[in-house]
């Protein structure tokens, strides 16, 4: 009897184990939230005109970065607390130039 439970025991701590890795989320659900707000805000900005072109192009371009250090960070299925402060500090410095940007004199025409 005792060996059985403690043959089921280590396969129950196994399976969980094992598992643990295969339920960490490819993306932070938090990170991919925030991008997609941010796209919508450039393009709300182009479609209302408040965003040129090339302000669009640049700012799709910083969105872009995002998302591939993002991939770059999370290849080993780990996010760490400084990669993700990391993450939120290109976010906020995008957010902050999409206010700026749709914010100035330039419009499109």
């Amino acid at each position: 009897m005792k060996p059985l439970f403690v043959s089921m025991l280590m396969a129950g701590l196994a399976t969980l184990w094992l598992s643990a890795p295969a339920q960490a989320s490819p993306h932070d659900p938090g990170v991919n939230a925030r991008q997609h707000h941010q796209q919508a805000r450039i393009g709300q900005g182009v479609r209302s005109g408040d965003l040129t072109r090339d302000e669009a192009r640049r700012l799709e371009r910083e969105q872009r970065h995002i998302r591939q250090e993002e991939r770059r960070y999370k290849s080993d299925g780990v996010l760490t607390r400084a990669e993700r402060a990391d993450l939120q500090h290109d976010q906020n410095m995008a957010s902050r130039r999409i206010y700026q940007e749709r914010h100035d004199a330039e419009r499109r025409f």
